[in-house]
């Protein structure tokens, strides 16, 4: 019986065929299949519930349900495939058990059918006279029927009762008279043998022989498909071979039985193996005498790629095995023994015609060694020809020999081309063609600067400077046209001794326009070359500041010159409101990317550090702005001194009102915000809760412009810095090493002020 990974039976389509041709109807066939879907009557009751408005039931597995089926079916598939090869072909036709087998009994009546005691007879007249009569046949073999009287009908057939009952009631009326089976009689089948459960089956009288077989489990696994015995009556009827029906397809081995038959299925006389590359790989019952054609033929033939010139057997031989190899012209003599196993092989994997060409040729392929193509200018001719782009001095052949050594033929294509030499080819000869660029680097060129699109891209021959602009996307607004380089490689193969250059360079003009050159004046761009278009002098693009709090006209403002100063962005704005707190006034730059750059690598130089200074950057996020500490005041006051500096693209200016608070913040007790009362520093760090154990008591003051001022002096005389309203006091921890590096700088990063004072030494210390 063949069954899934699940336990449940497969039912093949070969299977269905054989149900069909032993008589079962498509309801019961549809009805046995459906049987081995334990799914299908869930998914009818799924697909109820949500159409009757039960909880929703999803119709579509998802992808990873629907992959675990599809890896499902493949092992049950392979499962059942296994099963299959290894079991005698034509017993599981008998031991499925969802394939019943039962006869049909809503088919027509058979014309040829015994009737005997039990059998119902149904009489239909029509005419003069309408009648019908339902009757089964007595145990003396008789019906009656009113007004005509017992008839005798046991024995006869369907087509001889006809007669018969036409026969009696034209006697007494005319009419037409039809003669049909109704239900019909049980007959009892002796089964013996090798078969699964031997013994006697009561049967339904339509039955035949397969229908016994498989209500007695099949034929056991010694039991022959190819001898089946019925005797009735004690005179055997019929020897019967199950693979007549199978693979030749005659019916009328399927007999069917009468009342007391007696089914014998002797032990099989040979069972052969035959595997490899044959359709249908299995084992087989085959008769004393049958040769290896036959074997063949049950197998369905050789495949496709089968070598079938000879075959390999393999046989028991006393206490050893044989190997014996069978020519193709003794395949219809040779017998097989109980237990051969033959083995089909394949054919090599290798052509016994074949020539290849490659590279420059239009058709490059494999190609079939023959008269037509039998020389290496015949192969490039089939081939179309070259593409022109060869390498013309030489080409090559690779030639294999019998021991798989590979040998190398040099040729000069110029010459095979042009008829003035030739070469034989051999088989599995590979001809290679180079192409000239497969034989160099790929020659590029690079463009650099004020283009749309700089990049590097193919060479192309007969480039110009213009043509190279126009690849690119044109020239931007800030290009120069007065100066465009061009940088070329020195490149001498024969040169012996070192130069010291490693360029050349040229310098032109082009027009706005892009025009074609004069040919007396075309400079062509060769492969590696390096343009750059160059940024105009002339052109500068907007740049803007911004002023905002406490200033009549704040906001967005456009330096009109590079060197505009605070003082004038300050004039533009119409200068301070009343309530500006001037000496608070801030400045802050963006950081440009060279800053960043700057910035980062102090940071990496940092962390290098970390295991001996114990400082941290990794959570230091860069600000995007530092401060710039200036008094603006004194810039207002003295315009153009060193306090009024010159404005950068970007530079964000702010006026405060007066702030009457002082922060305190860093290595305090509690962190905390007071009122400014001109009180000194450690007074506002008391009102903080006073230092931590671990602060270092040198506490510096960040003010509102941007400056920084720490405490001074040794142990016993230090001076303060002078706190002013809307400062910062920051008290630093204490540091492993001493110093004023960046571990000490970082030590006192408890603010963004701090941060951003951090970000300003490190800048104006790199520059």
């Amino acid at each position: 019986m063949l069954t899934g990974a699940s336990g449940q039976v497969v039912v093949t389509p070969g299977m269905v065929q054989q149900a069909k041709a032993m008589g079962a109807s498509d309801a019961q066939i549809n009805a046995a299949m459906h049987a081995t879907s334990p799914s299908s009557s869930q998914s009818s009751r799924a697909d109820t519930s949500a159409d009757t408005g039960g909880n929703e039931v999803r119709r579509e597995a998802s992808a990873d349900q629907r992959q675990a089926s599809e890896d499902k079916t493949a092992v049950q598939r392979r499962s059942v495939d296994s099963l299959t090869r290894n079991t005698v072909f034509g017993q599981e036709i008998f031991s499925t058990k969802n394939l019943t087998f039962a006869p049909s009994y809503n088919m027509a009546t058979p014309p040829s059918y015994v009737l005997g005691p039990g059998d119902e007879v149904i009489i239909e007249v029509w005419g003069e006279a309408e009648s019908r009569v339902q009757e089964k046949i007595s145990p003396e073999g008789s019906i009656s029927i009113q007004g005509v009287g017992p008839i005798n009908l046991a024995g006869l057939t369907v087509a001889e009762a006809q007669k018969r009952v036409e026969s009696r009631i034209h006697e007494i009326m005319n009419g037409q008279v039809k003669v049909s089976l109704g239900q019909i009689r049980s007959i009892k089948v002796n089964i013996s043998g090798e078969v699964v459960t031997p013994g006697t089956y009561t049967l339904p009288s339509l039955a035949t022989l397969f229908n016994a077989i498989y209500s007695a489990g099949g034929v056991n696994g010694i039991g022959s498909l190819r001898h089946i015995q019925v005797f009735r009556n004690s005179k055997q009827i019929a020897d019967l071979d199950v693979y007549d029906y199978l693979i030749n397809g005659k019916y009328e081995t399927n007999i069917r039985l009468e009342d007391n038959d007696m089914i014998i299925v002797p032990p099989y006389d040979n069972h052969v193996t035959i595997g490899g590359k044959i359709k249908r790989e299995r084992i087989y019952d085959m008769k004393d005498g049958e040769t290896l054609a036959r074997l063949i033929d049950f197998g369905g033939g050789f495949t496709g790629d089968a070598y079938s010139d000879n075959v390999t057997v393999h046989r028991k031989s006393g206490r050893m095995l044989t190997i014996l190899t069978v020519d193709k012209a003794d395949f219809g003599t040779f017998e097989l023994l109980d237990g051969d196993s033959v083995s089909i092989g394949k054919v090599l994997p290798m052509y016994a015609n074949m020539v290849a060409i490659e590279g420059a040729v239009w058709r490059p392929g494999e190609y079939e060694f023959s008269e037509k193509i039998a020389t290496l200018s015949q192969l490039i001719a089939k081939a179309e020809g070259l593409k022109g782009s060869e390498f013309a001095s030489r080409g090559q052949i690779t030639r294999v020999d019998m021991a798989n050594n590979y040998t190398v033929i040099p040729f000069d294509v110029r010459e095979i081309v042009g008829g003035q030499t030739d070469i034989a080819l051999q088989n599995l000869d590979r001809v290679y063609i180079p192409n000239i660029y497969d034989l160099r680097e790929e020659y590029t060129v690079t463009v650099k600067g004020e283009v749309n699109n700089p990049h590097t891209f193919t060479f192309r021959k007969g480039m110009t400077v213009e043509d190279v602009v126009l690849i690119c996307g044109g020239l931007r607004e800030s290009a120069s046209l007065a100066k465009i380089e061009v940088a070329r490689r020195i490149k001498d193969p024969q040169s012996t001794s070192y130069s010291p250059k490693i360029a050349e360079n040229y310098s032109f003009e082009i027009s706005e326009d892009l025009k074609i050159a004069p040919e007396d004046s075309r400079f062509l761009i060769e492969p590696f070359d390096e343009i750059y278009i160059r940024r105009s002098p002339g052109y500068s693009e907007q740049q803007s500041v911004a002023i905002t709090g406490e200033i009549l006209f704040g906001g967005e403002y456009v330096l009109a010159s590079a060197g505009e100063r605070l003082s004038d962005i300050i004039k533009k704005a119409g200068g301070f409101t009343p309530e500006a707190y001037v000496v608070g006034a801030s400045v802050q730059r963006r950081l440009t990317a060279d800053d960043r750059a700057k910035v980062a690598a102090v940071m990496a130089i940092a962390n290098t550090n970390k295991g001996k200074d114990s400082v941290s950057t990794q959570s230091v996020e860069i600000p995007d702005y530092y401060p710039v500490g200036i008094d603006v005041m004194a810039a207002v006051k003295n315009p153009g001194s060193n306090d009024d500096i010159i404005l950068q693209d970007g530079d964000r200016i702010f006026i405060p009102k007066f702030n009457s608070t002082v922060r305190v913040s860093g290595a305090v007790l509690y962190q905390n915000t007071v009122v400014y009362d001109r009180s000194k520093v450690k007074d506002y760090i008391y009102q903080a809760g006073g230092y931590k154990q671990e602060a270092r008591r040198r506490p510096f003051v960040v003010y509102m412009n941007g400056k920084v001022a720490a405490t001074r002096g040794g142990f016993l005389c230090k001076r303060y810095p002078k706190v002013e309203p809307g400062c910062q006091v920051i008290v630093p921890m204490k540091q492993e090493r001493k110093g004023n590096g960046l571990a000490n700088v970082m030590g006192m990063m408890s603010s963004t002020a701090s941060l951003a004072a951090m970000v300003a030494s490190i800048i104006n210390l790199s520059k």
